[in-house]
């Protein structure tokens, strides 16, 4: 809704909305999915999750797993924040 001191042609900032929105919610259930795998680790092979990684200092799995979950938000929020730059750009684009 466009608010009464909107200068003219400046309704055009959510027009890719849907689509990051959709970007936004795929991303969600991509994590979601990652996380329900640690929960389900957790509720039904804990044993599994006291397991030391040798990989990362002996530390067990649990924690490696967590500190995944960590960086896979981060991640997935700057591939989210560079696919809805890529579109605000090409909207741009069409403008000129």
């Amino acid at each position: 809704m466009k608010s009464d001191n909107t200068p003219a042609g400046a309704g055009n900032e959510d027009v890719g909305l849907p689509r990051n929105a959709r970007l936004g919610l795929g991303l969600f259930f991509l994590y979601l999915l990652i996380y329900a795998g640690f929960v389900a680790l957790n509720a039904f092979a804990a044993e599994a999750m006291g397991k030391p990684v040798a990989a990362f200092g002996g530390v067990n799995f649990a924690i490696v797993y967590g500190m995944g979950l960590i960086i896979a938000a981060f991640v997935l929020a700057l591939i989210y924040m560079a696919l809805c730059k890529d579109i605000g750009d090409a909207a741009s684009e069409g403008e000129r």
